[in-house]
């Protein structure tokens, strides 16, 4: 069985969807009527921007959408037997398995985006990469820092897990993490604490627009980070889509899942190869490859 699955925030780069755009006129117009739909030449950005400008949130999340969705519209014969997505990736998930429009898709992920820029601009925050320690010792350490918010956020694959927080929350686990054992503790370069308590005000601006979305029913299941398992209700991937952003990226036990039930091959569809290399870390003998 197939599973295709979609990025999250930090697989883009420079030039992302060029090529897509000038020799696929159906890639050209889902483009143009992005940068229609969002009132900016995004397009501009993606094609001709530094990295500097496509850090934005606000256009990182549209941007990594936009690649990975038109990509899935683009290809031939696209019929996975099942679909997920690492944070952000779960929208574009959801459009590739019929459950929102395109221009739904892009109108959630914008406003998401923007949503949490602002959560991220009311509480400083940040995460941070700890490799190389049980995802228990995580745990443990974290919920000892009482005085502060700091949380697991993503469970990428085993040995890898990225906590969220509060800076100082941050600092002090980074700290007690590498003293645990940690093999190394990476702060990492994004605006703020997602997939943290930080990011209720940022959930509820969210939840009010996806109440006010139609959702359809899936061609095929969606493994959402936070339940895991597959999930073909529509009122239930609403529920889970709406608790995303300040639970933690289940990714880890999502792609066990996924095998459990019969996947063998993964392909990755969207900007760079993040996911291919986690799945690989997570089940060695998966058949990975991309779009």
């Amino acid at each position: 069985m197939k599973a295709i699955v979609f990025p999250g925030q930090g697989a883009q780069y420079p030039g992302m969807g060029k090529s897509l755009y000038e020799e696929n006129p159906t890639a050209k117009a889902l483009f143009e009527k992005a940068n229609e739909q969002l009132g900016f030449r995004i397009t501009d950005i993606l094609f001709e921007g530094t990295e500097e400008e496509l850090k934005q949130t606000k256009v990182t999340q549209p941007a990594i959408f936009l690649h990975s969705v038109i990509l899935a519209k683009t290809t031939p014969n696209f019929a996975p037997d099942m679909v997920a997505g690492h944070s952000l990736g779960e929208f574009s998930a959801l459009v590739a398995n019929g459950v929102l429009s395109f221009e739904d898709g892009l109108a959630l992920v914008f406003q998401r985006a923007l949503a949490m820029q602002e959560a991220c601009e009311i509480n400083p925050s940040s995460m941070a990469a700890i490799l190389g320690l049980e995802d228990q010792v995580v745990e443990q350490i974290c919920a000892g820092i009482t005085e502060q918010i700091v949380v697991a956020a993503n469970y990428n694959c085993p040995g890898q897990l990225v906590i969220s927080g509060s800076t100082k929350g941050i600092e002090i686990a980074c700290e007690l993490l590498k003293a645990a054992g940690a093999k190394r503790a990476l702060p990492l370069p994004v605006g703020g604490a997602f997939h943290s308590p930080l990011m209720e005000p940022a959930r509820e601006k969210l939840q009010k627009a996806i109440e006010e979305t139609q959702f359809n029913t899936p061609i095929c299941p969606i493994y959402q980070n936070v339940s895991t398992t597959a999930v073909t209700d529509v009122a239930e991937i609403k529920a889970n889509l709406i608790a995303q952003l300040t639970a933690p990226v289940k990714w880890t036990q999502s792609v066990q899942q996924m095998v459990a039930d019969g996947a063998t091959e993964f392909v990755e569809c969207g900007p760079g190869k993040v996911l291919q290399g986690l799945v690989k870390k997570i089940h060695p003998d998966a058949i990975v490859s991309g779009l």
